[in-house]
């Protein structure tokens, strides 16, 4: 059983999974330990549609996948990403992405491989589970504490699957489709989808899981006084 430094260290985001099952019972270990997560006011914003329903995921990613193929760029209820990127985020953002298409050997000019592969986001990486969590907007109007309370939450989810020798992966990416999974899933007007988190077993043989960003060095986020 890893300690909870090496379960901070040692996890990736892992982009490839078998096709084996995540119990129930192990699905609500996790969500009951993340339900610990600490909130302000002890709000507890985190309103979770744990799917493991093969339709339901194929429809919501096919939903994704088409509304993209309209050309639309995002189709969501919050900003994920800067509306502007600046340095030294846009630098680390193209150096992530060059590391991962270079380790897959796929050129940038290979618009099809590299439209493949973030579909890839939508097929949920082979996973049969994925998590994803919503709040309700009026925690969100003018107000950002409960990004940072399901923030929070989604690391408590990551770290609590180690326990259970499983992997995940954080999107973003689905982020952006907020609105249309929220549709697939006909979840009440008052929610809005933050992200979501792919659960499973990790094809531990798939080239693409070897893949880990660097890090920068302590010396550059962090000040001692």
């Amino acid at each position: 059983m890893p300690t909870i430094l090496e379960a901070i260290t040692n996890r990736s985001s892992k982009r490839s999974y078998l096709p084996k099952p995540v119990s129930k019972e192990i699905q609500e270990k996790i969500l009951r330990a993340a339900s610990m997560t600490p909130s302000g006011a002890n709000m507890q914003p985190w309103i979770v549609y744990a799917i493991s329903n093969k339709e339901v995921l194929e429809n919501i990613g096919d939903s994704i996948i088409q509304k993209m193929n309209s050309g639309v760029e995002h189709d969501q209820f919050i900003q994920y990403y800067p509306v502007k990127w600046t340095n030294p985020y846009k630098k680390r953002r193209i150096e992530t992405g060059v590391g991962l298409y270079t380790l897959m050997e796929v050129d940038r000019k290979d618009i099809k491989k590299r439209t493949e592969m973030w579909h890839d986001n939508f097929r949920w990486f082979g996973a049969s589970t994925v998590f994803f969590v919503f709040t309700d907007k009026a925690l969100i109007d003018n107000a950002q504490g409960a990004l940072i309370d399901c923030g929070a939450y989604m690391q408590s989810i990551m770290l609590a699957a180690k326990e259970f020798e499983l992997d995940t992966c954080p999107q973003g990416s689905t982020t952006e489709f907020g609105k249309v999974v929220a549709e697939v899933l006909n979840t009440p007007d008052n929610l809005a989808l933050l992200y979501s988190v792919v659960l499973g077993y990790a094809d531990e043989d798939a080239k693409i899981n070897a893949y880990q960003p660097t890090r920068v060095s302590l010396e550059d986020n962090v000040t001692f006084i």
